[in-house]
């Protein structure tokens, strides 16, 4: 594939290789755009509906699992390749990686060598594992935009320069939810029965290792709370069917919603949630959860030990204690779910604390994220 050349110089260089960054990107653009800045690489329909001019659609750097990664691998390396010579040789005034360090870091090394300001967006996890990334980040960027408020600590005692810019989904998500009106659109009743969301995540393997499992603490905790109602949001038209197999063994009575899972978090008293972006999520709605998570046994070996953390959970990290449960690999049972759930359920107490810690979380990371973020690739624009 030839790479397309932008008629005109770009302000900002940017490349996003997956939704979530296309979304994260997209807030930034909008400003940047209004401003009058030329924004153009690699991004999605979120980025082009903002301003930004598409040279090659994201899904070029949209490649998961190790397999798929190396059948793509050549073409990957000749793209940035080929964008580290076109952006080399036309100098844009900044160059804004957004999260996919992998490819990002790499691309940023070559532009920087040229003379390039770069900026990466979203903070790689060396503070979670691989921390001998951290020289490659040195090397890479001139600054890193943080969404954590944390990390530009962590980055400073490894020579890296971070700001704290906020986390774009504190200022999507309201500042106080409304149960009543997220159990009035999901058709379930605003008072007298407790709502539990399940969401076991959005890959396949997630939902083969947590599914079951979560559909069996809802049957435990029927048994103990006969009025509890559930919530299970699929990801997919495919999603949907593989939890349908699942569900038809069940004995809870569990609603299937095609999406909606902001609905169900922000409808819910607990939820059995996997380790991921989801849980920050329901944090964000102040909503008590237990975290879990499983995958195959040799998996879990090679990974076990790698953290630098007590926690997996972002709340939990976030928070810097044990807020909520997590509950991992074996230690993840139908029984054990149910148990952490049922205490938050009963011990209003308990439930309330839980609440009262994320909205205080929520508040901090609520920093006008679209502002900040186009304020500080700006300040680079000036200085370059």
């Amino acid at each position: 594939m030839t790479l397309p050349v932008l008629p005109n110089r770009l302000d900002v260089a940017m490349v996003a290789g997956e939704a979530s960054g296309d979304l994260i990107a997209s807030l930034a653009v909008a400003q940047l755009a209004a401003a009058g800045r030329r924004i153009g690489g690699i991004g999605g329909p979120r980025m082009a509906q903002a301003g930004f001019a598409v040279q090659v659609p994201m899904e070029r750097l949209s490649v998961r699992g190790y397999v798929e990664v190396l059948r793509h691998l050549p073409g990957l390396l000749r793209l940035r390749a080929d964008l580290a010579r076109q952006w080399s040789a036309q100098r844009p005034g900044v160059f804004v990686g957004v999260d996919a360090p992998d490819f990002n870091l790499g691309l940023a090394t070559k532009l920087r060598t040229a003379g390039v300001r770069t900026v990466q967006l979203v903070c790689p996890s060396i503070w979670a594992w691989r921390r001998e990334r951290a020289p490659k980040i040195r090397a890479a960027v001139d600054e890193v935009l943080c969404v954590f408020p944390f990390e530009p600590e962590v980055l400073a005692k490894e020579g890296i320069a971070g700001r704290f810019v906020g986390h774009p989904l504190a200022d999507m998500l309201p500042a106080t939810p409304n149960r009543a009106a997220a159990r009035n659109r999901l058709g379930l009743p605003e008072q007298g029965a407790p709502i539990v969301a399940l969401l076991p995540g959005s890959r396949r393997d997630e939902i083969k290792h947590l599914a079951p499992r979560m559909i069996a603490a809802a049957a435990v905790i029927q048994q103990r709370i006969p009025e509890a109602r559930f919530v299970l949001p699929a990801a997919s038209g495919e999603r949907r069917a593989e939890l349908a197999v699942h569900l038809a063994q069940s004995r809870a009575t569990i609603q299937m919603l095609d999406g909606r899972a902001h609905d169900a978090l922000e409808a819910a008293d607990s939820v059995l949630v996997a380790s991921g972006t989801a849980t920050l999520e329901a944090a964000l709605f102040h909503c008590p959860m237990v975290i879990a998570y499983a995958m195959p046994a040799l998996s879990y070996w090679m990974m076990k030990g790698k953290g630098y953390l007590p926690w997996i959970g972002l709340p939990n990290i976030l928070c810097n204690e044990w807020v909520v449960p997590e509950l991992i690999q074996d230690a993840a049972t139908p029984q054990a779910l149910a148990d952490a759930a049922i205490k938050q359920l009963t011990d209003t107490a308990h439930a309330v604390a839980i609440a009262q810690r994320f909205a205080g979380l929520h508040a901090q990371l609520r920093q006008g994220f679209p502002t900040q973020c186009a304020q500080a690739i700006e300040r680079h624009l000036n200085a370059a």
